[in-house]
């Protein structure tokens, strides 16, 4: 079976790898990707603070003598310790949560929505820091000067929130491995993530409310504190431009993280749309985006379950027949349509079956039946009932042929060249006859089948009883032979009339030359 083809990045990005690689590679990939984002958002929170505080929110300077200690000492000192606590304490933490991924076992329930509430107990971790930073470094710069209390309180929290939204939604990019074994094991049952709707909201709360909030701030000090003309517009021009970048960024982060899913199934469509059916995507979005994910491969199933219905559909009553019931709604009964019949049948069938075994039996007759449905096929005809060591061929319906008789006497002569060279462990009588038949359903509404019923059947089996007496094993009816066309008609000849077993009526009898 032709396995599920693959996007080049099947989880969105090329950073994440693919979900066949080894574990021990994607632990370090995941561990990488968690880390390095840490630092480098927790390190441009802290540049945002020094921004903010030195030079755009406006109060009483923090760069003065008294504040040396503080500024040179007790900051660098906690930012080491919060940078190293943030770090070790959280990766170690959702490390040790995620051990089953890294060490290849099979999650449970509790692993699954571990995996999914990562992203956000990294974030809290995260959040509890700063919020430190807060409650510490306030009350110590309060100390030296209490006028500078909210302008150090509101630069830290604003730098803090936007590191810990980065933070979030780098990490969840991150763990995209993660999540995608996790949903590949249990399903998109009952997760516990933000959605959609919660990611756009914390996007715009964070590129959009926040800035808009540290303006009505500013706004707020310049009634508290009178303030310059150039300050307050330093501090304008300072937070608009941090959030035009910080937003757009954070836009950008947030869209990617929504289109990846559905630049997937995109991909998984097209591939569908040029018929391979094998296609599958990674399912690692836990939001409404994983179950669209999920939706399609489930449609991929389903369209590769019916192709193989299909499939054996055709195979067990023949293409025709399968496409044409398939086409219309079938039901009992038929019509009446000129056709032509062929019907096979080995030679000493009894004698095979005494001297081989069971298996070599079966071999004999596939190999015998392969010469039969190939010949038949290739003129246009179907093989419409094996009958034990028999084969019934139907020219003529339900797909309308020109000169069915012609085909149905060329694929005779060509059968019997064929088993010659082919099947020469068994020789067949062939009879072929032609004339209106009724083709249709026979059965019950709950099952039936597809046939022919008329005279031309019993006449092509009597012909086939005929033939294994005679010197050349195929015979026609004289009927066969004066509907068939001139370029058939000249390879046989007719040798007189005879009356077939269970007719009443002589039938003329026509031999190849």
């Amino acid at each position: 079976m032709k396995l599920p083809r693959r996007s080049a990045a099947p989880m969105g990005s090329w950073l994440l790898g693919t979900p066949d690689e080894g574990i021990r590679v994607q632990r370090i990939r995941v561990q990488s990707l968690l880390t390095v984002p840490l630092v480098v958002t927790n390190l441009l929170g802290i540049l945002i603070v020094i921004l903010l505080i030195s030079v755009v929110v406006p109060g009483p300077s923090v760069l003065r003598s008294e504040f040396a200690l503080l500024n040179f000492v007790v900051v660098p000192v906690y930012v080491v310790f919060a940078l190293f606590v943030g770090v070790t304490w959280g990766t170690r933490r959702l490390v040790a949560d995620l051990r089953w991924a890294t060490e290849g076992r099979t999650p449970t329930e509790a692993d699954r929505k571990a995996a999914f509430r990562a992203p956000g107990r990294l974030t809290r971790m995260q959040s509890t820091l700063w919020a430190l930073g807060v409650l510490i470094l306030t009350p110590l710069y309060g100390l030296v000067d209490i006028d500078v209390v909210p302008k150090v309180a509101f630069t830290i929290a604003f730098a803090g929130a936007t590191a810990c939204s980065f933070c979030y939604l780098f990490s969840e990019f991150a763990l995209r491995p993660v999540a995608a074994r996790a949903l590949e094991v249990g399903g998109h049952r009952k997760l516990r993530t933000i959605g959609l709707t919660g990611r756009t909201v914390f996007a715009w709360l964070l590129g959009t409310g926040m800035p808009v909030v540290g303006l009505m701030t500013i706004a707020i000090f310049s009634f508290i504190r009178e303030t310059s003309a150039t300050s307050l517009a330093v501090s304008i021009l300072a937070i608009g431009g941090a959030s035009l970048c910080f937003g757009l960024l954070l836009i950008l982060v947030s869209v990617r993280a929504t289109a990846a899913p559905i630049r997937s199934v995109q991909q998984g469509m097209a591939r569908v749309a040029e018929g391979d059916l094998a296609a599958s995507v990674v399912v690692y979005d836990g939001t409404e985006l994983g179950a669209l994910q999920s939706g399609f491969n489930r449609m991929a199933e389903g369209l590769r379950e019916r192709e193989q219905i299909r499939d054996l559909f055709g195979r067990h009553v023949g293409r025709d027949v399968a496409t044409n019931a398939l086409a219309r709604n079938p039901e009992l009964g038929g019509e009446e349509c000129d056709a032509a019949v062929l019907f096979v049948d080995i030679i000493g069938s009894t004698g095979l079956t005494a001297q081989r075994s069971p298996s070599d039996v079966v071999v004999l007759l596939n190999r015998f039946f392969s010469v039969v449905v190939e010949e038949v096929d290739r003129r246009g005809g179907f093989v419409n009932k094996f009958e034990g060591d028999g084969a019934l061929a139907i020219f003529g319906a339900p797909v309308t042929v020109d000169d069915a008789a012609g085909h149905a006497l060329a694929a005779a002569r060509a059968i019997r060249e064929r088993l010659a060279v082919d099947v020469p462990e068994c020789e067949a009588g062939i009879g072929v006859a032609a004339g209106r038949v009724v083709a249709g359903n026979v059965g019950a509404n709950e099952r039936f089948e597809y046939t022919v019923i008329g005279d031309p059947v019993n006449e092509a089996a009597r012909l086939s009883e005929l033939a294994k007496s005679e010197s050349g094993h195929l015979v026609a009816s004289g009927r066969a032979l004066d509907a068939a066309g001139p370029d058939e008609r000249q390879h046989w000849t007719t040798t007189g009339e005879t009356t077939l077993r269970g007719r009443t009526e002589p039938t003329l009898v026509a031999v190849p030359r």
